[in-house]
């Protein structure tokens, strides 16, 4: 039953074609380390050399397995190295599953060691939930992809016990507050008492691909009830997109408006399709699509490449996976066409060690490249291949024109904005990432005085990786033509997560 169910949506992920399969092959077998230098762009030193998505994906599996792996059934949380080591989060386990999104796409054999070692290390959650949820959700997706690749059962039992720590935690712990169909982030409401979609989007998740490995209907249950209540508390007014905080004081639920985190809706999307899947219910799917086109329209910069505004506690990979799932297997045209825009932008954005920065639009980063930010391209890479292998990957030869202009500026904590000012067609703001480490300091953005739809802005001082990192992309935008443009930086409103105003540039990249 469990094996009949893992294969009912096997076509979500079709093999890619043998040949491409033995050249990605040949690429990871003969190339060495050198892969990713040689078939990606120069660094905005020099010009870009083309690549087609297939050479494009066998050099982002190599950068996963050489540059992020540490070779111990951990992950590097920077490139280079000189951040944390683990197998535990959302940063980690996003690395796990664009492993096992190549996996899936040519059920290559030779990662399957690496699974079975990441499998020897997670985490073994016991009955007493503990501090957080979010974290054993992360988890236990994890758990399961790892299962997948190897078929241990041992990664089946900790994912299950990761999911029960929190499902099963009772009201003393998470499932509190005034709106307790969803789940405060830390135990009792913590500090801050937030509720975040980070949880139940996994939640739905794991609950779905607990079912689909074991047959057992609790889960399938389970995933519906929590879809229905993360749809009730965090989708937005107006706009089919979900935003990712909730604030529960016990008394009352408010939501954090329009922080439109890449993971959550991605989550979403894939769990839509997925409800639809397996109860014919096809209004799920109307859901997941909706959202996605929202994605699409809404979360695009001006030339409609994706723009990941979410600092640097967001993972982009659940939304490439929804949306290679929603193009493959829901014939959904749009999806691709989002996939491979984004693709072939992001071909621009990848260093000479094969890392790509959050921005697909923007300028390869010159500062250390965190796993929260790398999973992106290297996801998108791997999916553009198996949608379009000899598709156009060149990088455009636009950041190697890019100028660097010196502009120190600071933003006052109360009154006041920061505005640049600017004849060009893309602009990459620079300043160190987690300046004042590491959470609280954001500030607004409009653009020709034009608020974003994604209110995040500029969270500055946001660093998953619990360390200042300086020459960091702040913020990249790009439009189809030149032309004269105001980039305006306001105050923030205070809240517990985002805390209260801060914004520090010491400069742009500027391609006239």
């Amino acid at each position: 039953m469990a094996r009949h169910l893992a294969a009912a949506r096997a076509h979500h992920f079709p093999a890619v074609p043998g040949g491409l399969l033995l050249t990605v092959c040949a690429v990871l077998a003969g190339a060495g380390a050198a892969v990713p230098g040689r078939a990606m762009a120069a660094t905005r030193a020099g010009r870009p050399a083309a690549a087609d998505f297939a050479t494009l994906a066998s050099a982002a599996v190599a950068t996963l397995e050489r540059e992020y792996y540490t070779g111990a059934g951990t992950w590097n949380m920077c490139v280079p190295a000189g951040c944390r080591v683990k197998n535990s989060d959302w940063g980690a386990d996003s690395l796990t599953y664009t492993l096992y999104l190549h996996w899936a796409l040519t059920r290559d054999r030779r990662v399957v060691p690496i699974a079975r070692t990441l499998t020897g290390t997670a985490p073994q959650y016991g009955a007493r939930p503990g501090s957080w949820s979010d974290v054993p959700m992360w988890n236990s997706i994890a758990d399961v992809r790892d299962y997948q690749m190897t078929g241990s059962p041992g990664a089946l039992h900790k994912a299950e016990a990761a999911f029960a720590s929190v499902a099963s935690a009772g009201r003393d712990a998470f499932a509190a507050g005034a709106c307790p169909a969803i789940d405060y982030q830390q135990r009792g409401g913590g500090t801050d008492h937030l509720k975040t979609l980070e949880t139940d989007s996994n939640y739905v998740k794991a609950a779905i691909l607990l079912y689909q490995q074991t047959g057992r209907h609790g889960y399938l249950t389970m995933a519906r009830a929590k879809y229905a209540a993360a749809r009730r508390y965090f989708l937005s007014r107006g706009v089919p997109l979900y935003t990712v905080y909730v604030f529960d004081n016990g008394r009352r639920c408010s939501a954090l408006r329009a922080r439109y985190f890449a993971s959550v809706n991605g989550n979403m999307i894939w769990n839509g399709a997925e409800l639809a899947a397996v109860t014919k219910d096809q209004d799920y799917l109307a859901e997941a699509i909706a959202t996605a086109r929202a994605v699409r329209r809404y979360l695009s910069d001006a030339a409609g490449v994706f723009a990941d505004l979410q600092a640097e506690n967001d993972v982009v990979e659940p939304l490439v996976e929804a949306m290679y799932l929603l193009a493959t297997s829901d014939d959904q045209a749009f999806a691709r066409d989002w996939l491979l825009r984004s693709a072939a932008a992001a071909a621009g954005d990848v260093t000479s060690r094969g890392t790509y920065g959050r921005f697909f639009d923007g300028p390869p980063p010159t500062a250390p490249v965190t796993a929260w930010q790398v999973n992106g391209g290297l996801s998108l890479m791997i999916a553009a291949a198996a949608l379009d292998p000899t598709g156009a990957g060149a990088a455009r030869a636009l950041w190697h024109r890019a100028v660097f202009v010196r502009d120190g500026k600071w933003l006052p904590a109360r009154g006041g904005a920061v505005r640049i000012r600017f004849t060009g067609r893309a602009i990459a703001i620079i300043g160190t990432l987690g300046e004042h480490c590491c959470q609280t300091g954001h500030a607004t953005v409009s653009i020709d005085g034009r608020p974003l739809t994604d209110r995040t802005g500029i969270w500055q001082d946001e660093s998953s990786a619990g360390r200042s990192i300086p020459g960091a992309i702040l913020f990249a935008w790009r439009w189809p033509g030149p032309g004269t443009h105001t980039i305006t930086v306001g105050p923030a409103r205070y809240n517990p997560k985002e805390g209260g105003t801060f914004f520090h540039m010491t400069g742009y990249e500027l391609v006239r």
